[in-house]
């Protein structure tokens, strides 16, 4: 395995499944990254960057609607499987990292800065 993929595989315990309420952002910062994680009611974790692309602003204190989160200043959407904007006035995508749930417990792969 190269050392790309190894970063790449590298999940990092966040914290438990029961501490992320369904479809309400929280903030985690991980390997120096802050992310938004979101939790749906199927128990399905998705983790993003926690940065709007358009405004330097935390999405985790952004809205969640269904497969979106909201950017609470200028009401920029994201789309938590892929990044990709889907309300402007952002134009550019948001990282999206892997999530694993294992024995109740949430691990993220963010590369290292």
């Amino acid at each position: 395995m190269s050392e790309a993929e190894q970063l790449t595989d590298e999940f990092i315990r966040v914290c438990e499944l029961g501490e992320l309420s369904v479809n309400e952002p929280a903030l985690a910062e991980i390997n120096g990254v802050r992310v938004a994680l979101v939790r749906d009611g199927e128990d399905v974790v998705r983790a993003v960057n926690d940065t709007c692309s358009h405004a330097n602003v935390s999405l985790s204190e952004g809205d969640v609607d269904g497969c979106t989160i909201e950017c609470w200043l200028h009401g920029s959407r994201f789309d938590l499987n892929t990044g990709e904007p889907t309300g402007p006035p952002a134009t550019a995508p948001i990282a999206v990292y892997p999530v694993r749930i294992q024995d109740g417990d949430v691990f993220v792969s963010v590369p290292s800065s």
